[in-house]
Parts: C-alpha cells; structure tokens; sequence
C-alpha cells in the first residue's frame, strides 16, 4: 500500500462511519506491493470499506450480504528480517442496531524477494494468508490465499499485479479446487506525496471451471494514495461492473502509528 496522508483520510473515514450497517466481508480490498516492515518493527492498519448499493440476496442461507454494510479490520504486522513479516487481520462487522460480530481471524506470512529501486525497478514476492471465518460471513469458512506479489515501479508510475489462488481447506468444500480472484493496481503520482489510479478486483470462480461472466465479479475502484507524516492512507471509490459484484463500495485503510 502506498503511503501518507491527515485531513482527507479522517473526513472519508466520518463519512464511511456515518453509513447504516448489516453485515459482512470482504474485510480487506486490497492490492499488496512490496511494503514491508523495517526488522524488528510492528505495524497497525485499519481496514474500513462501506457498501451504499449493493448485493441484497444471499449466495446461501444464512449468508450476510454486504448491502448497507460497514466492515472494520484491524491488521497488525510484525517483520523478523527485510524479506519477512507476519500479520495477522481481525475483522468485525457492525450492524445497525449498535451491535457488532466478529468475523473471525485471518494469518498471513509476507516475503518479499525483492522491492524496487535504483538497481532495478521490478519486485516481487509472496503472500500466504490462513483464514477462519464464521460461516455467516464465507460459505468457505477455512481457506488458504496464495498471493503472488508482481509489480514494476519507474518514473513515477507504479503497476501491480496479484494473481491470488484461494484454496477451501474443510472437508467436502475442496471439490473443483481453488478458486482464482486476480487483483491489479495502476498509480501515477501526481504530487509531492500524492498518487493517483485504479485497482480492480475479480471473482472467477474455480480453476477446473471459471464461472460464467454475469456470475463472475468485477469491479474497479478510483484511487488516491497519499504518503505525507504522520498517517498512511489509500482512499478509494469502486464499481460493480457486473450483477455479481457489489454496484458501489468505499474503501479506505489507514496506517496507524504505535
């Protein structure tokens, strides 16, 4: 994630808090580049994404749909060597009434094989994220992520690319195999401390058969990144662009100093 902002981020973040709330994940929307932690350094982020119009009827019975829902995950991270870092996602769910759930937690393992600069303006490197989530929230409620982190950054441009596979872990769910959900990110900077661009996130249904497209879900997101101290912030407004995907969703992940 790139890096740092104050006001914009606290007026978006009243804004997102000001929504009425009903449910559910995703519980980060997010493109992951080669950011680490400095060895021996923790981490805080908090994850906030809000859904004003979107996907009313469950996949599933008993599944909480994202439609006028407000999602809070607090990620903390830990890195033991430049290469490594350890997270782990704890993310909630507040409901209109006042009251909120626990989705259940997520662990994650980063390396990072090479970041970009001077010597070259490619990085890499790899993601593994276990999760346990409750089932009101994922039909798929044990999974195992692999991110593979791609991207290339060069006179103020930035691409990223990660093709996640996400494979169910509980017995009778693993019929069909993992499922393939790539992400891409595209920002220019157009300011001291300021980037601006888009991402976009798809759903496509399992290796062994993508589903159809109407089923499958796409959606981009307008982005501002903005790296200025003391804060971190990622603002971003996205598009359902078919039946599938939420129609609007506003997201922002704010990096918190400990």
């Amino acid at each position: 994630m790139p890096h740092r902002s104050s006001l914009p981020c606290a007026l978006l973040a009243g804004a997102l808090l000001s929504l009425p709330a009903h449910a559910v994940l995703p519980d980060e929307i997010q493109v992951y580049d080669d950011s680490i932690n400095k060895p021996g350094e923790f981490g805080l982020e908090l994850h906030v994404n809000a859904t004003p119009s979107g996907r009313g009827t469950p996949d599933y019975p008993g599944e909480f749909t994202a439609v006028h829902g407000l999602r809070t995950t607090f990620e903390l991270s830990y890195a033991w060597s430049p290469q490594f870092e350890l997270g782990l996602y704890l993310p909630f769910d507040h409901l209109a009434e006042g009251s909120e759930r626990f989705a259940g937690p997520r662990a994650r393992l980063k390396w990072i094989g090479q970041q970009s600069g001077a010597a070259s303006p490619w990085f890499y490197g790899l993601n593994f994220e276990l999760g346990s989530v409750h089932p009101q929230f994922e039909l798929q409620q044990t999974t195992l992520e692999t991110r593979p982190i791609l991207g290339w950054r060069r006179d103020g441009w930035a691409l990223t690319f990660n093709p996640v596979v996400s494979q169910p872990l509980k017995p009778g769910q693993r019929s069909g195999g993992p499922d393939f959900n790539p992400s891409l990110k595209v920002a220019r900077d157009v300011g001291e401390g300021l980037a601006a661009g888009f991402e976009y996130y798809a759903e496509l249904g399992q290796f062994s058969h993508f589903d159809p497209y109407s089923q499958q879900s796409h959606t981009l997101f307008v982005a501002l990144d903005v790296d200025r101290a003391p804060l971190v912030c990622n603002l971003a407004l996205g598009r359902g662009l078919t039946a599938a995907a939420d129609r609007w969703t506003v997201k922002a992940i704010f990096e918190l100093p400990i």
